[in-house]
């Protein structure tokens, strides 16, 4: 009798802003293979200090990478939100330079609705909500939040993640993980994290990190 190929699960957390990207990331993982365990978090707003604290109380699980996936735009918006999102950033460096598991830095700048316009080819910088209303065709911003199918929505007539991954590999980045790699072993080493304040003034993001980590 031959032996079951072994193989290697693949396991990360996804922190998420909100119920927009929640749905998203749940959405794939249920679209997954066996080899690819997916753990969308969502923690429901509250701002950098909130996802601080749940990452920390997930310190110890046995994930290969966790992705800590966020919106820019209450960093100069909200009083105080400026020092929570260098203590978030601070810690992330902290646990890769450590070497305990690897916490991806995704920033979505100004928010993750700029990511949902990015899966159309018509989308070229345009008023984000605009956008979403007239080209997407969801007549309310609340109804996008509360999309459970968000996921197949973009990702169905002539709307795809490959033109988003596309979109946002041409950009500059407000924020850049430096990481390698070993394919045989799927060891995952974050060297740096890179901010560039003069983007926080621009759309950009790179979520892209979190696709070509997990090998999507």
């Amino acid at each position: 009798m031959s032996r079951k190929q072994r193989f290697l699960q693949k396991k990360f957390a996804v922190f998420c802003e909100g119920d927009t990207e929640f749905n998203y990331f749940d959405r794939m993982r249920k679209n997954q293979g066996v080899k690819l365990v997916l753990k969308p978090i969502n923690m429901h707003g509250g701002g950098y200090s909130n996802f601080l604290q749940k990452i920390k109380i997930e310190a110890q699980s046995n994930y290969l990478a966790k992705f800590i996936v966020v919106d820019a735009d209450r960093i100069n918006s909200v009083p105080g939100e400026y020092t929570n999102f260098v203590r978030l950033l601070e810690y992330c460096k902290t646990q890769n330079r450590k070497g305990n598991t690897p916490h991806f830095l995704i920033v979505d700048n100004p928010d993750f609705e700029y990511v949902t316009c990015l899966h159309s080819l018509e989308y070229n910088g345009q008023d984000i909500h605009k956008f979403i209303l007239t080209k997407l065709g969801i007549q309310d911003i609340s109804l996008l939040k509360g999309k459970a199918d968000i996921y197949d929505f973009l990702n169905s007539n002539g709307l795809s993640y490959e033109i988003m991954l596309e979109k946002v590999r041409t950009r500059e980045k407000f924020v850049r993980n430096d990481y390698d790699i070993k394919k045989s072993t799927f060891e995952i080493m974050i060297k740096d994290t890179i901010v560039n304040y003069d983007m926080l003034n621009k759309k950009c993001s790179n979520i892209e990190e979190l696709f070509d980590v997990i090998d999507w």
